[in-house]
């Protein structure tokens, strides 16, 4: 978090650490104050309180004020502001969904969804989009029940929200929460089915599957792993350098493009066409990617002489 001057620093920890400790006992969260210039961390795996002592740091920041007693007064307005927001957002999103209905307790925790990220991808947004994914596979297939499937898209991830909260994988939490507050067995197994913790069973949950795979697979929708992208790019490469004929092999634009050096006195223009093809296609039976690759084989001949 950005900070006005260095010398607010001093006035956060306060003296002998008071203010420091008070924050950090009544936010729940980590307050790291380093060497960084004009800025301090705020650190929590809890993605709400985080928001909340976020908001609290900037309101006693902003006024100057910064005693024990006045944290603890600010805590409870940021409080009461960040569970206003969740409200908002969760039945912002159910609105979008077209679906009115919800138990507001559902509601409430669909919104704390607006502050937390999977692979760099907003989870609330990622529920919209599986919901209007869903909902477009019910239609093509001629489904009688899209309502259904909508709803079991929309809350498959809900549990992410209470994952530290509860014991279990958040399919389970979330599919628990689901038969609390009165949605259909067939919603509750569409959530706890989707990672295939338990065996799908029926359509709903089979194209609720289907439309997180959509969401999450757009192509820039996740940030992978450094370690990952890098794996990923080997493996492209490792695959082309396999065939003969291949000289060098450069995966391009993040993987997307994959340029192909053949030997020309071994590969001819007719082999080049149908190595292109082969090599897609080993791509695709024995990589994961997200998006479409295109393989270019570049076969060049030089003649060259000298004049003396």
């Amino acid at each position: 978090m950005h900070l006005p001057s260095d010398d607010m620093k001093g006035r956060i920890i306060g003296r002998e650490g008071r203010n420091i400790r008070s924050f950090e006992q009544v936010t729940g969260v980590n307050l790291v104050i380093d060497d960084t210039p004009e800025a301090v961390l705020l650190s929590c795996f809890d993605p709400v309180r985080r928001e909340v002592a976020r908001l609290s740091l900037e309101e006693l920041v902003a006024d100057g004020r910064i005693h024990p007693s006045r944290i603890e007064e600010v805590h409870q307005r940021s409080s009461a502001e960040v569970e206003r927001l969740c409200v908002r957002a969760g039945k912002d999103a159910a609105l979008e969904m077209e679906i009115t209905d919800l138990h507001p307790e559902l509601v409430a925790t669909l919104g704390r969804l607006r502050y937390r990220t999977s692979y760099g991808q907003n989870v609330l947004k990622h529920l919209v989009e599986s919901g209007h994914a869903a909902g477009l596979l019910a239609d093509e297939l001629g489904l009688p029940n899209r309502e259904v499937v909508v709803r079991g898209a929309f809350l498959h991830d809900i549990g992410k929200a209470l994952t530290h909260e509860a014991e279990g994988s958040h399919a389970t939490v979330g599919a628990e929460l689901a038969r609390r507050y009165g949605e259909s067995e067939d919603v509750a197994h569409a959530i706890e089915a989707h990672h295939n913790e338990v065996e799908p069973r029926t359509v709903e949950a089979v194209i609720t599957q289907a439309a997180d795979a959509i969401s999450g697979g757009r192509p820039g929708a996740r940030r992978e792993s450094l370690e990952a992208y890098v794996e990923r790019l080997h493996r492209l490469e490792e695959v082309a350098m396999a065939n003969p004929g291949v000289e060098k092999v450069y995966a391009m634009q993040a993987g997307r493009d994959v340029r192909v050096m053949v030997l020309p006195d071994v590969v001819d223009d007719i082999a080049a066409q149908v190595l292109a093809r082969d090599i897609a296609k080993q791509f695709e039976e024995e990589l994961t990617y997200p998006g479409q690759i295109k393989v270019t084989v570049i076969r060049e001949s030089r003649a060259t002489e000298v004049a003396r």
